[in-house]
């Protein structure tokens, strides 16, 4: 039976509310296709704002891989602002897909891509004006399973409640899978009902269905053991790798959006996975091992996705990009062909000791001088080698100078604050790095008008990385510091304005490190704080820092927990983590060792880049039968012709 559309009760209220263009759907590339003639329906959703959900890749993929197969149906919705959910509920309108604004609750499953864990409560919000209950056990066959996906659903217990399932890793292969299971159950008559095929789709060992395991807990509040509570639930969940990037040459059809959104161009993944080693960062940890794509298949499609979308900027993405093998020729092929037309090229992730004059030339070759963005992540010498960081001041110096000789005028340099063993002189250190920046830019250019921005961000230590066991650092001292790092910096009057400072207060962070490390007890914290108001977290003009703190105090004390528990405790080696049954195939051994190595007292011991080492033992390639796949290739660019 069809589903109507909510669209003609909905647009004679669009010019009450901001930003109404942002609801209406029909981009460029968008798909409508016939209700009844699909077998399995799918909505995705990005718990953020149109402007912001719209350009996610994982999202785009998706929706194109499973709108080609001709039995499924796949549809886009994205969180509403404030002023929106107001006028939906006083018109009795629900959750709907901007694609063709059918109702969420219509369809067979509601898949969630979480950037984020500050996109909870949107998640909530989604579910009510659906029309979902928002706890998986009340609801009925009649409902779409939720299903979580993205980095965050490597941890989901703190949504436990309010998901049917989670997925971790790569979403191409396993989203027709899932698919597949949906439809024979449907074919079938839906023998069992919704628990008959949820425990299909758990039984796979490829979807995390909470509902089918059970949690005890220790009196000191810590787990005491995660375990399947019925036959044929596997006791861990393995992640999804997909292989062979040429295989899946997406987005092939990119989303052109009719109204202004965070990134205007088109972006093509050179290569995912990252074995930089560094100790903080959960994506180069769940994403090994690397698998770069073709030259060739870079090459087609960024000429297709130009074609397709009318965009004029690329953006080479991945977690490095100049750590690709063949990143040279890349900047270089693509540049001679484009040179000349309005399509300019940008590599948004560099690192230090990946970057080299020659490839900045290649890719602002239409005299675009854009700023250089560097992560040197610790001010120190010392902190950089405990968060496996293997970049000296004299490389980061070595590579400005040859930045500000060749033209450049501005470069952004991206700390964190908060690392394990960190202390107040660490942080000052980013001080005196970024003087020595400026200074070696005036000196190489002779100019005065040399410009250098510290964007600082606090440390929040995330699972399946070897810092999750270490304890965050609270919001007091971090704010702290970074007043103390200001004062030090504005106090000396020859860089004070060429030195400018970009950061958020802890508090923040102190909640994103609550929700990305907590247990399934943290789901009535995330429901109270959206039932008093909460929405749109990750927006500091939505954040309340007072709301979360009150709840999670409300709903944590008398469980013998609260927010420090979470976040300021360091673990030991002993306690079961609430991510321990899910499996992204680093060796728990290893990631201790690691972690011991990081704060060891006679100094860090660093770690390779396994990519052009021997093995390091992290346990994904033996444990998951993956390999790391990087070129060269000795692939050209040519037939294609330049443009």
């Amino acid at each position: 039976m069809s589903v109507e559309s909510v669209f003609p009760r909905l647009e004679p209220l669009l010019p009450s509310v901001s930003k109404p263009i942002q609801y209406i759907g029909g981009e460029l590339n968008s798909t409508v296709k016939d209700w009844d003639a699909a077998r399995v329906r799918w909505a995705l959703m990005y718990p953020d704002a149109y402007e912001v959900g719209l350009p996610n890749q994982g999202v785009q993929i998706l929706y194109e891989v499973l709108n080609e197969r001709d039995d499924i149906l796949a549809e886009r919705t994205y969180a509403v602002m404030p002023d929106m959910e107001r006028v939906m509920r006083e018109n009795g309108i629900p959750q709907f897909t901007v694609d063709a604004h059918r109702p969420i609750a219509a369809f067979d499953i509601l898949g969630v891509s979480f950037a984020t864990e500050l996109g909870y409560t949107n998640l909530l919000t989604a579910l009510d004006l659906a029309g979902i209950p928002l706890h998986a056990v009340d609801r009925t066959d009649a409902d779409p399973v939720v299903l979580a996906g993205g980095h965050s659903a490597f941890n989901p217990e703190p949504i436990a409640d309010f998901v049917d399932a989670a997925v971790l890793g790569d979403g191409e292969e396993v989203v027709l899978a899932i698919s597949e299971v949906i439809g024979e159950w449907k074919d079938e008559g839906r023998p069992g009902g919704r628990d008959e095929l949820l425990a299909r789709l758990a039984a796979s060992g490829g979807v995390y269905v909470p509902k089918f395991y059970d949690v005890g807990y220790l009196p000191d509040g810590r787990i005491e053991k995660i375990a399947p509570n019925r036959e044929g639930i596997p006791w861990t969940v393995a992640k999804h790798t997909l292989m062979d990037l040429d295989d899946w040459p997406y987005p092939k059809k990119p989303l052109v959006p009719l109204a202004e959104t965070v990134h205007e161009r088109f972006s093509v993944e050179i290569f995912r996975g990252c074995t930089r080693g560094c100790r903080f960062c959960q994506a180069g940890m769940i994403t090994r091992p690397v698998r770069e794509r073709s030259l060739q298949t870079i090459g087609q499609m960024v000429d297709n996705g130009l074609k397709q979308s009318g965009f004029e900027e690329v953006g080479l993405l991945s977690l490095s990009s100049a750590d690709h093998s063949e990143i040279g020729d890349v900047a270089q092929q693509l540049g001679d062909r484009y040179e000349g037309t309005n399509t300019s090229l940008s590599l948004p992730s560099t690192r230090v000791d990946a970057f080299n004059i020659t490839l900045a030339n290649e890719f602002s070759r239409g005299g675009r001088r854009s700023g250089l963005t560097f992560a040197p992540e610790g001010g120190s010498e010392r902190l950089r080698k405990v968060i496996n960081k293997m970049v000296s001041e004299e490389d980061l110096i070595r590579t400005v100078a040859a930045a500000y000789s060749h033209g450049w005028r501005q470069v952004k340099l991206y700390f964190m604050c908060g690392l394990p063993t960190e202390t107040d002189e660490d942080v000052l250190q980013i001080g005196e790095l970024a003087k020595r920046v400026i200074e070696t830019g005036r000196e190489v250019s002779g100019r005065k008008d040399i410009r250098c921005t510290v964007s600082i961000g606090g440390f929040v230590p995330k699972p399946h990385t070897p810092f999750q066991w270490a304890s965050q650092l609270d919001h007091e001292t971090t704010d702290e510091r970074l007043r103390k790092l200001r004062a030090s910096v504005q106090s000396d009057k020859r860089f004070g304005r060429a030195i400018g400072f970009r950061y958020h207060d802890g508090k923040p962070g102190t909640i994103e490190g609550l929700l990305s490390r907590g247990d399934r007890r943290v789901g009535r914290v995330i429901e109270a704080v959206w039932r008093d108001g909460g929405r749109f977290d990750g927006w500091s003009e939505h954040f309340s820092y007072d709301r979360w703190a009150e709840k999670a105090a409300e709903q944590l004390v008398p469980l013998g927990v609260d927010l420090d528990w979470f976040t300021t405790r360091e673990r030991d080696y002993d306690e079961v983590l609430p991510w321990d049954h899910l499996d992204s195939g680093l060796d728990r051994e290893w990631l201790w060792e690691d972690w011991q190595d990081a704060i060891d007292p006679d100094g860090a011991v660093e770690v390779e880049d396994c990519r052009w080492t021997p093995c390091f033992d992290c346990g994904v390639c033996p444990q998951m039968d993956l390999d790391i796949q990087i070129g060269p290739t000795g692939q050209k660019l040519l037939p294609l012709s330049v443009v």
